[in-house]
């Protein structure tokens, strides 16, 4: 069983990833946390396989966090999980030996695929094990292992539509207990308005949601979405 830290300053998208994690054979999450230090006490108090890690963190950058794990003696190995895609964070973060690099908004299906590539470089390495020289051939199995194929959309989603901000969208209206609206959904979730009514109305159509109508002072009506019991 590989053990896993996952890193996010936001908690429900923290839980979400981890929720992911718990769902692929092999991983278990070990702890959560939600800036630097608390990952840095994390990881004194319980050592990890891997760290799914996100970039922008309260008290620094997850690139700095792993310039201090490296600095610290750390070798656990780390994903970035990031909505920061720029060229030059990605090129750091391949120098710094992150084995991949995910940006958010994602689909269960990529995350999958990526902890499934790890967990086949860790059986790939031990099975070369030794400590002697590899050769290329063995050398090539190890990074091979690393190699992911392109994952299709999730099924049942529209183009443009992620698992990960389902899930999120979802989590919002059941923590909220009651009907809201795409403007009360877009900030508990982060999202932009148009991103949320967009979401809103696929689920609604997929039966997921029921929509009811509240009418102001104006006469014009709010569409408010809840979750439909299981």
């Amino acid at each position: 069983m590989l053990d896993v830290l996952v890193v996010d300053d936001d908690l429900r998208v923290a839980e979400i990833n981890a929720r992911y994690v718990e769902k692929v054979p092999g991983f278990r999450v070990a702890a959560r946390a939600h800036c630097a230090a608390e990952a840095l006490a994390a990881l004194e108090r319980t050592p990890v396989d891997l760290v799914l890690l996100d970039h922008c963190l309260p008290d620094g950058t997850g690139l700095d966090l792993v310039r201090r794990l490296r600095e610290d003696g750390h070798g656990t190995d780390v994903i970035m999980i990031t909505a920061v895609g720029d060229v030059d964070t990605v090129q750091a973060a391949l120098r710094l030996g992150a084995l991949h690099y995910l940006v958010k908004p994602f689909t269960f299906a990529s995350l999958r695929t990526r902890l499934e590539s790890y967990a086949a470089l860790r059986r790939t390495v031990d099975r070369v094990g030794g400590r002697g020289p590899a050769d290329q051939e063995q050398v090539d199995r190890i990074f091979g292992a690393l190699r992911t194929a392109p994952t299709p959309s999730a099924p049942g989603l529209p183009s443009g539509h992620s698992e990960a901000t389902t899930d999120l969208i979802c989590d919002v209206l059941h923590r909220a207990g009651r009907p809201l609206s795409a403007v009360e959904v877009a900030a508990e979730a982060g999202l932009s308005r148009s991103t949320a009514q967009r979401y809103l109305r696929h689920l609604e159509q997929a039966g997921r949601l029921r929509l009811s109508l509240k009418y102001g002072d104006t006469g014009r009506p709010e569409h408010r979405y809840a979750l439909i019991a299981p």
